[in-house]
């Protein structure tokens, strides 16, 4: 996202604010983004009633739109930032063997440079490294835990017959309170599970950041007690780690004796700490497609080995192009640099900020990638059962061409038997793409928000129509009330 992070200069008027992590050799209070803009792509402006036929046309949807009717397009931030020259030249020096090929040794180079696991298996995206990994572990009767598992991992784990398990730390569950590691574990519910049902627990998970409890960091004290406990019981640890880099930064932002430790051994000590991870290459590594699935257990591995070379491709790609390899592999490098983490997180609490002051009730403190709108409390004549996040998401798109993603008791409001129940929260997420968007984008979605939260008592909630057994969010229809 290009964005001069600090500097509010909507409606003409320019105020400043304390810089998180300015050091004495950064004294500026504007932190300008650390790349030039090389290619542009144009933008196709629609008008309300274009939107809202769209819009109708497709369900209420937003999944369904088409790509050139949406105006700014923060449904996700995976695969769709901009990625380097750097990263444009590997795709240039990608090999296309079909087994061993130059391109692959690159990646996992790169990935164990950060995540020094014995064996990286490629995949196309990260569903599928959930897909490999709980097809071979995973069977009905056992028990999955994580912070909070996003919908994929959720899907796969359910799919495979084992029950997926959220427990997040209490704070975690309150969108206006501020603790610097909403994204935790509880480690006492651990624990106590592991005592009652250990036998049951193949593995236990941590999603870094927990992008379903709103983009919010696990801390590394959270990481060593989770690792603890499951030594305690046995138990290997997995890392969900989409996400790592940004969750290393507000690491080193935000808990003590982090402060001068560089990012990318913040990274490695999460690592170490794992016997595992799941990967979507798709979000920090800067990718448009690909991912990985990584752990030391040699049995498990090849378990994982077959099951890949059967659904995805020979284990030295994995699904993934020779090109998509080297564009993941020098993605690994940018990542961690803590000039662009700086400009990262600082432009989402920009846009953050500029919400809560003007009123919108938002998860604070923000996270890596994304503004989470509490859409529950500021549409608070609606039941959970009618739907409040999606409601917010489609009239952010009616009123400004705004693409958001529902999450809520749409996305998580049905248990692995079809019984419907209203999710913890009812989020509405606003992911920023890397590298993408400009200050004027993000100002403009400042208003349109604004102005939906202004008249959000007259908005009316939801019914579905039409919706599949799995991940109904992705292809469910709804009517307005």
């Amino acid at each position: 996202m290009v964005l001069a992070g600090l500097a509010n200069s909507r409606c003409g008027r320019t105020s400043y604010k304390p810089v998180s992590g300015a050091t004495v050799d950064q004294p500026y209070r504007t932190i300008i983004e650390p790349f030039k803009i090389h290619s542009v792509e144009p933008i196709r402006v629609t008008t309300r009633a274009q939107r809202e036929e769209a819009l109708s046309a497709v369900g209420y949807n937003l999944f369904g739109l088409r790509a050139e009717d949406v105006l700014i397009d923060l449904l996700t931030d995976s695969g769709t930032g901009a990625m380097s020259a750097e990263q444009w030249a590997g795709i240039q020096r990608g090999n296309e063997a079909y087994a061993g090929a130059p391109s692959y040794f690159r990646f996992v180079d790169a990935v164990r440079n950060l995540f020094p696991f014995e064996h990286v298996l490629p995949v196309h995206q990260g569903r599928a490294a959930e897909r490999v990994l709980f097809a071979a572990i995973g069977e009905k009767g056992l028990v999955i835990p994580n912070n909070t598992h996003f919908d994929t991992t959720r899907a796969n784990i359910e799919y495979s017959g084992a029950e997926a398990l959220d427990l997040p730390i209490p704070e975690g569950l309150q969108p206006s309170l501020r603790h610097p590691f909403k994204g935790n574990m509880d480690v006492v519910a651990l624990e106590a599970l592991l005592e009652e049902r250990g036998a049951d627990v193949p593995l236990v998970m941590v999603t870094v950041t927990n992008n379903s409890g709103g983009g919010q960091p696990v801390s590394m004290e959270n990481l060593h007690s989770v690792r603890g406990v499951c030594d305690r019981y046995g138990k290997p640890l997995f890392l969900d780690a989409c996400r790592f880099a940004e969750n290393a930064w507000l690491v080193k932002m935000r808990e003590p004796g982090y402060e001068e430790t560089p990012v990318a051994d913040i990274v490695r000590e999460m690592a170490s700490l794992a016997d595992g991870m799941t990967m979507s290459a798709k979000k920090d590594p800067l990718a448009n497609i690909g991912g990985w699935l990584a752990l030391n257990d040699d049995e498990l591995a090849e378990r994982c080995r077959n099951f890949e070379i059967l659904t995805e491709g020979y284990p030295t790609y994995g699904g993934l192009a020779g090109r998509d390899l080297e564009a993941i592999a020098q993605g690994l490098t940018e990542c961690v640099d803590e000039d662009y983490l700086r400009y990262r997180i600082r432009s989402i609490a920009y846009l953050g900020e500029a919400l809560e002051s003007g009123g919108v009730p938002v998860v604070v403190p923000f996270g890596g990638h994304a503004v989470f709108l509490d859409a529950r409390g500021l549409l608070s004549h609606l039941s959970p059962m009618e739907y409040p996040g999606q409601v917010l998401a489609c009239a952010l798109y009616e009123e400004g061409g705004v693409r958001s993603c529902e999450i809520g008791t749409v996305m998580f409001g049905r248990d692995a038997s079809g019984t419907e129940q209203p999710a913890r929260m009812d989020l509405v997420r606003l992911a920023i793409p890397r590298r993408t968007y400009t200050q004027s984008h993000i100002d403009y979605v400042i208003e349109v928000v604004t102005r939906v939260a202004a008249r959000a008592t007259s908005l009316r909630g939801f019914e579905i129509t039409s919706q599949p057994a799995q991940l109904r969010h992705f292809t469910a229809r709804f009517a307005k009330k």
